[in-house]
């Protein structure tokens, strides 16, 4: 086994050890600073980690957890799967900062989980015409100003299949977030669009192979949907279900929430107009209110901003980060961090310094946008 593989058979036994979830795993991680050492520790040196327990450190060190991991890492390997790891650079910025992010992703597909523009896009299974519909318009409307704005959803039945038909439609890159392994495609009648979505696109979860889409495993799925994009639409939803859940980890996430309202005498809009009237959803009408409120300005760079480039007093630092903006639009502050090369403590002092001047604004989710 090359070191490449045996790194990553102790990543993928982080998440096999009974009891011991994303956060106490990062805990781990944290106190004793290597996945391989972990199962290379004495019960006395993994109970010295806050939270624990002469059980915990009895399940980290059991003789089954390696040879699952090794049986695990062999279908990654045989089925090409990419695994991101929670400190990989090609681990999804925006769902690292959420609190419970996943310690590892599994990944079948070609499209950056670290796009720009990352729109969730989720609702009932119970959808109708005008939900399928608006997914159509929506992102037609999208497509023709930010065609590579990354669509997600849970390729569930209803509005979420809908999403990614009309992402394909138009030419859009598409990602699945999946509630079970790698190993099989749920709902199967779903297959044919799953696969269409790996040319352009992916599939992506936190489960591996042999785990079954049990109930629990949705709500799980349903914060990876939440946590890995700009702006979280729900599209149609009944008064309860897991849209709505998506919407509340969304807010706790402080993601944009948005919601596409619907008459008060249908039954697939209750949850919408729900969530408009709690003030828990900004309503959506359209694709340019939609840019307007993320204020997602046009890609193209107009006369008017190169000639305010001139009059602008920045230090070398702070230009970096001015013609990034400047090319690319509105930059979550992961992406900065990794294309500038700097510490993230000097990119937030620079960041300040450009606030403090008004050349730049921070928006939600840690969003920087020019002014």
């Amino acid at each position: 086994m090359d070191n490449n593989s045996a790194k990553l058979l102790y990543r993928i036994a982080l998440t096999k050890i009974n009891g011991i979830g994303d956060v106490l795993a990062r805990n781990l991680l944290e106190a004793i600073g290597d996945e391989e050492q972990i199962f290379k520790s004495n019960k006395k040196q993994l109970m010295s980690v806050p939270g624990i327990s002469t059980v915990l450190a009895s399940e980290i060190l059991h003789p089954e957890v390696l040879p699952k991991a090794e049986k695990e890492l062999q279908f990654v390997e045989k089925n090409k799967i990419q695994i991101f790891f929670y400190k990989d650079q090609g681990y999804p910025a925006r769902i690292k900062e959420c609190v419970d992010a996943p310690i590892i992703l599994y990944y079948k597909g070609n499209t950056d989980l670290n796009n720009l523009k990352i729109i969730s896009i989720v609702g009932t299974r119970k959808s109708t015409r005008y939900g399928t519909d608006f997914c159509d318009n929506f992102l037609q409307d999208i497509s023709s100003v930010f065609p590579d704005a990354l669509i997600v959803s849970g390729l569930a039945y209803g509005i979420d299949v809908a999403a990614h038909k009309s992402a394909l439609k138009n030419s859009m890159p598409t990602v699945g977030v999946l509630a079970h392994g790698l190993d099989r495609i749920y709902p199967s009648s779903h297959r044919k669009t799953a696969v269409e979505m790996l040319e352009k696109g992916g599939l992506l979860t936190e489960f591996p192979s042999g785990t079954e889409p049990d109930k629990f495993n949705f709500v799980r799925r349903n914060r990876i949907v939440a946590g890995m994009a700009d702006a979280v639409i729900i599209v149609q939803s009944g008064s309860k279900g897991g849209s709505l859940i998506t919407a509340e980890l969304a807010n706790s996430y402080d993601k944009d929430v948005f919601a596409v309202p619907g008459r008060i005498t249908d039954q697939e809009s209750v949850g919408c107009n729900l969530l408009i009237e709690q003030n828990k959803a900004a309503l959506l009408q359209s694709a340019d209110s939609f840019i307007r409120f993320m204020r997602w300005d046009s890609p193209k760079k107009d006369n008017k901003v190169k000639q305010k480039e001139l009059f602008l007093d920045l230090t070398e630092e702070e230009q970096g980060v001015y013609d990034l903006l400047i090319e690319m639009g509105p930059l979550h502050i992961n992406f900065l961090v990794n294309q500038l090369g700097v510490p993230m403590s000097v990119l937030l002092s620079t960041l300040l310094s450009m606030e403090m001047k008004g050349v730049l604004r921070a928006g939600v989710g840690n969003i920087y946008h020019l002014n």
